[in-house]
């Protein structure tokens, strides 16, 4: 099972604040019911209960009660500090936008395959996990319920005066009232023997409080916040104070009734020794709550004070705090999507389809879809040259005119600014150390791009082969590099022969032997379609390119063993530190460098982390001696140097301070539990026998 990538964003921020607001304000009842605790119990049982109705009513509906009241004020709102800090009390966690997509504009290319590949399953896996306890807690609720509706089918008829019907139990049931809203009085059998007629009184006058004051209802509605909540801790606190303050209430209705203190005590203690609890909660009975400071509280006849003026307040501003603040932060709320401007004119709205052209040594064309969200916008991003399948895109943020979009997976930025008019978004989009201007303009239907379907796996028997190729020099002022493969073409822009035959047979330059030196550094452009239908896969793709390399650099080789510098993967005393992956393991890896300092593996296996670190990170072959079998879920974190990303071509920025992470080596040790170590070995090369560059036709 897979969750949508706005779960994982705006979904896990709203309920981490729904949580936190609720915990919080538990955390203002029980101050509350502090101030109370000479007052009567039924005025903290209320409070109690109010804390735990409020797990069931997100504060938003009131945020979204105040936003729509806003249009009612002819003139806008001003934002107050107030309002902000209000905000950042309340939603601690901010909800980020849904879903997009960032085109790769690496020195590496990036495989539509790896933009399939399936994302994190941790949301997945706390769902069921969240469902088995919800299970769980029902069942067990259930088993309670068929236990006393048992004891109900096999009790007689009582001829007691009570406000409800009596029914005697042949089992050693606590007495208690059983239902909702035709509720019955539910006794052991011959307890009207152990108790004195003074004592029976006592007690069916507990039960018959439990009944005017609706326990049951009540009871029944934490249940279900119980069952929703299970896993939260504060949850199960209430559900002991409402207990508490529950018994209490009615111990108070008793003793105000007329009962003598000592004989109401006295029944009590006699109804614990000789009966068992009710098995749920909201069969409200006679026992629960401390019986030792219950039965002194009860004997020592302390009379609770009526609620006095300075408490009346209190409850009546707790209340007011309780449903204004949240309305007034709506009505006050302005997001970045409704910001008012300093001059006080309405924000630009950036809602629509936005579509630019990314010039990376190719022409890599983006549609961005843009939509309202709760609190601001969400987004898709589709590369249309390169793949049909969206990237997650973390956040969007809209200040005035200025437009930022962050794309985490692949450690990419966009940071612009809107015309005049609104109707483009001019700047930079950030990726690693290169930057590539962009401009985003509305579109309409007239004339939007078509986003292509998602193409089908290429047969998986098929042998495919370029039809038409066109490969000429690279243009010398333009650093930029690009690859896409979609819809039976193939694009591939500023790329040495050195890095295509390492693509072409997944080794490393480093292993490739005999060449003039003209194949490191002569670039070129590549344009080529194949003959086959469907996405080929990665075998497939480098088959393609051997036969294109044979054909049109002429390039004849042979395999040899040499011993050259590698580095050496293999396991560490201490043992690894992998998590296993839950994903499909017939799945592919995914493998993203977020950016020079951090990688991201999911559902990968050793020899995919030997492929990333000897072709994207590292200057010579990596090999894999860690025997360690299975696919894992992991992120490396590490401080680069200059040895590393050789292919790039720029200064690799140095992080410095107490707070940058450790090098590469020490990072594989300490975060996954490996070991990289520099070492000489035997391994494959690639001895060029003859090559030649390619001429500049089709």
């Amino acid at each position: 099972m897979m969750l949508p990538a706005s779960w994982t964003g705006a979904w896990t921020a709203a309920i981490a604040n729904h949580l936190w607001q609720s915990t919080a304000v538990t955390g203002i009842a029980w101050l509350l019911t502090l101030c109370l605790r000479n007052n009567h119990a039924r005025m903290r049982y209320w409070v109690w209960m109010i804390a735990s109705v409020k797990y069931l009513i997100p504060f938003s509906l009131l945020v979204t009660a105040g936003e729509s009241l806003r249009s009612a004020f002819a003139t806008p709102i001003q934002r107050p500090a107030l309002a902000s800090v209000i905000e950042q009390i309340t939603l601690p966690f901010p909800q980020t936008a849904s879903t997009g997509a960032v085109p790769y504009t690496g020195a590496a290319p990036v495989s539509p395959v790896a933009a399939s590949m399936p994302g994190n399953l941790l949301p997945s896996i706390l769902l069921v996990v969240w469902l088995c306890g919800l299970l769980f807690v029902v069942f067990s609720w259930v088993r309670g319920w068929l236990q006393v509706r048992a004891s109900i089918h096999s009790s007689s008829r009582m001829t007691l005066l009570a406000g409800v019907p009596v029914l005697s139990s042949p089992l050693s049931t606590e007495p208690g009232i059983f239902g909702i809203f035709r509720p019955v009085l539910l006794l052991p059998e011959r307890i009207n023997n152990r108790l004195t007629p003074a004592q029976l009184d006592a007690i069916i006058a507990h039960e018959m409080s439990h009944v005017s004051r609706r326990d049951n209802l009540t009871a029944a509605i934490h249940m279900v916040v119980q069952a929703i909540f299970w896993f939260h801790p504060v949850v199960w606190w209430i559900k002991a104070r409402l207990l508490e303050e529950r018994e209490q209430a009615c111990d108070e209705i008793v003793l105000q009734s007329g009962n003598d203190a000592d004989v109401y005590a006295e029944s009590i203690l006699i109804v614990c020794k000789i009966c068992l609890e009710s098995p749920l909660a909201c069969v409200a009975g006679v026992a629960g709550s401390d019986l030792k400071r219950r039965i002194v509280r009860i004997m020592t006849e302390r009379v609770a004070r009526n609620l006095d003026l300075s408490r009346k307040l209190l409850l009546v501003l707790a209340a007011i705090v309780a449903l204004t603040v949240p309305v007034v932060s709506g009505l006050a709320h302005i997001s970045n999507a409704n910001a008012q401007s300093s001059a006080g004119n309405p924000a630009p709205d950036i809602t629509g389809t936005w579509q630019g052209t990314l010039h990376t040594g190719l022409d890599l064309r983006g549609v961005l879809k843009i939509s309202r969200a709760d609190r601001g916008y969400s987004a898709i991003f589709y590369a249309i040259d390169q793949s049909p399948n969206p990237f997650p895109v973390t956040r969007i943020e809209l200040d005035g005119s200025s437009v930022k979009i962050a794309f985490a997976d692949f450690g990419a930025v966009f940071e612009g600014k809107l015309s005049p008019d609104g109707n483009s978004m001019a700047g930079t989009l950030t990726q690693q150390t290169f930057s590539h201007p962009i401009t985003f303009s509305r579109s309409t239907p007239q004339t939007a791009w078509k986003i292509p379907p998602q193409e089908e796996p290429m047969a998986a028997g098929s042998d495919p082969s370029f039809v038409t190729a066109t490969i000429k020099p690279s243009k010398p002022e333009d650093p930029s590099r690009g690859f896409a493969l979609q819809s039976g073409h193939l694009a591939i822009a500023n790329i040495t022969l050195s890095d295509l035959v390492s693509l072409a047979y997944a080794i490393n330059p480093k292993q490739i032997a005999s060449a003039p030196a003209w194949v490191s550094t002569d670039r070129f452009d590549i344009a080529a379609q194949f003959n086959e239908k469907g996405q080929p896969s990665e075998s497939q793709l480098r088959s393609m390119m051997q036969k294109l390399l044979a054909q049109r650099f002429k390039l004849n080789l042979h395999r040899d063993t040499r011993e050259l510098s590698v580095y050496a993967l293999s396991k560490t005393g201490s043992g690894q530190r992998l998590t296993p992956s839950t994903a499909d393991p017939k799945q592919p890896a995914s493998l993203h460098l977020q950016d020079l300092d951090k990688l991201k593996v999911s559902n990968g296996n050793m020899q995919d982390l030997a492929n990333v670190m000897q072709y994207r990170v590292l200057d010579r072959p990596v090999l894999d001696r860690t025997a360690i079998e299975g696919r894992y879920d992991f992120t490396l974190n590490w401080t680069p140097d200059q040895s590393q990303f050789p292919r790039l071509g720029v200064t690799i920025p140095q992080s410095t301070g107490a707070t940058a992470p450790p090098l590469l080596s020490i990072a594989i040790q300490e975060q996954i539990g490996l070991k990289l170590e520099a070492t000489r070995a035997p391994i494959e090369a690639l001895v060029v026998d003859h090559v030649e560059k390619p001429r500049e036709r089709n």
